[in-house]
């Protein structure tokens, strides 16, 4: 997404001149929920003043009620009209960092805390953390009250195309849209399961990748809906079907170019990159925590649904943890393959970002590729290659996150503490609830 810094007379005029009407003030909660403060353009210079507050005390892994006034900053950058615009006139939308009332970034806001990763990172001697993420989602029919249905709206396969992709007009209306704020889309095709989508657009830096992300999310949901129908980025909301995931594609920069490219080695790959490998497989359970942060998330998680769910890695096939694409150069990338749509973005590059710089500062081995197909293998060859699972609950998952101190670094005190809170109150509500699957199994037992 091609990133123009505005300055404040450029937003003031193109506010006017297009006769915008509504400013969406844009910042992202704990869970990645987007929350907004909308006010009115001629508010345009308090929001440019950096003088909008709002109550912390409200949002997910704030602040307590007694310290609740929070500072909206917005991004410059990050100012765009949205093209479907509303009946009351057009709306612009600013990203937000989150400040305390001193001034000081507030460091329960995720972008803030992606920031300060990135700033370790910058100290390490790397200049960006580049993302291609790989969004996936499912498209379901509305009923006559607006309501979300479990019908969905096509039954087409990998690839397909209308008739059999019905989807296809509402895919190819996001695409247009989203292009039409300024993202660079490389690819949109049905996916795997009946009903569901991809859409793959350009690489960017770690903190322009996570805003889009969000807003890719919010295009997605709201152009659904002009075609009457609901877009879910809910990790497996069908049993028997693949879920929904979001394959992060990441490649360091460094004075020289691409950091994990090296065309002396036999596979082109350099020594940087396979210490961020292994920082990536070090720490990989607890991982899993922030990449797969909500109970449904484990459903996805299970072999013979696409999901990775083996912690290992290879240059040749789909089924481990890690892939590293066969392209070279400039495009040598990694890509972690269990990251699903749920995720925080802010928060899960972070902790990957974080997990491979701990690779590298520690010159962690990598261990040896794994070229076969794991699905396949026995648990005893698994065990013999060293092959070890990711957590199958969120309740396990939170409990590997507990005990490992570089993703607990990652996220900061506050956060930390605010997301592992937020996520137990999860799997206790969801493990007090009886499910039909149960009462099938064991009720007439």
């Amino acid at each position: 997404m091609a990133k123009k810094v505005f300055t404040v007379d450029e937003i003031k005029k193109i506010i006017l001149d297009e006769n915008v009407q509504f400013l969406r003030l844009m910042f992202t909660d704990i869970n990645g929920v987007i929350k907004n403060v909308e006010v009115p353009a001629d508010q345009i210079n308090k929001v440019l003043g950096n003088k909008v507050m709002f109550d912390g005390s409200s949002i997910d892994g704030f602040v307590r009620i007694e310290e609740s006034d929070m500072l909206l900053i917005p991004d410059l950058s990050t100012f765009l009209i949205f093209p479907w615009g509303s009946e009351h006139g057009k709306v612009a939308r600013l990203i937000c960092d989150i400040n305390t009332p001193e001034g000081e970034p507030f460091m329960g806001d995720p972008r803030n805390n992606l920031r300060r990763i990135v700033a370790e990172m910058k100290a390490a001697g790397y200049s960006s953390f580049n993302i291609g993420p790989e969004p996936e989602f499912f498209l379901f029919k509305l009923d006559a009250n607006d309501k979300p249905t479990l019908d969905l709206n096509d039954d087409g396969g990998y690839f397909d195309f209308a008739p059999v992709d019905l989807g296809e007009n509402c895919r190819r209306d996001i695409v247009l849209e989203l292009e039409k704020m300024g993202f660079e889309v490389e690819a949109s095709h049905h996916e795997v399961a009946p009903g569901q989508h991809e859409i793959d657009f350009k690489y960017a830096d770690a903190v322009e990748a996570a805003d889009n992300i969000q807003t890719f999310k919010l295009v997605v949901k709201t152009i659904a809906r002009k075609h009457g129908l609901h877009a879910t980025f809910m990790p497996k909301p069908l049993e028997g079907i693949a879920g929904s995931g979001m394959h992060i594609n990441m490649s360091l920069s460094n004075e020289s170019g691409n950091a994990f490219y090296d065309e002396n080695t036999p596979d082109k790959l350099s020594a940087e990159a396979k210490h961020f490998i292994a920082g990536l497989m070090a720490h990989a359970r607890a991982l899993t925590a922030i990449n797969n942060p909500s109970v449904n998330s484990y459903k996805r998680l299970v072999p013979g649904f696409e999901a990775s769910v083996y912690v290992a890695w290879s240059g040749h096939n789909r089924s481990p943890l890690i892939r590293v694409p066969q392209a070279r150069g400039l495009s040598t990338r990694l890509e972690l393959r269990s990251v699903d749509p749920a995720a925080n973005p802010y928060l899960a590059i972070a902790s990957i970002l974080a997990c491979g710089l701990s690779g590298l500062s520690e010159n962690l081995p990598v261990p040896e590729p794994i070229d076969r197909n794991i699905y396949g293998m026995t648990s005893a060859e698994r065990h013999e290659a060293n092959i070890t699972d990711l957590p199958s609950t969120l309740h396990n998952a939170l409990k590997s996150l507990e005990a490992d101190e570089v993703v607990k670094g990652s996220l900061g005190p506050h956060l930390t503490q605010s997301f592992i809170d937020s996520k137990r109150l999860e799997w206790n509500s969801y493990r007090q609830t009886v499910s039909d699957w149960e009462r099938d199994q064991y009720l007439s037992l």
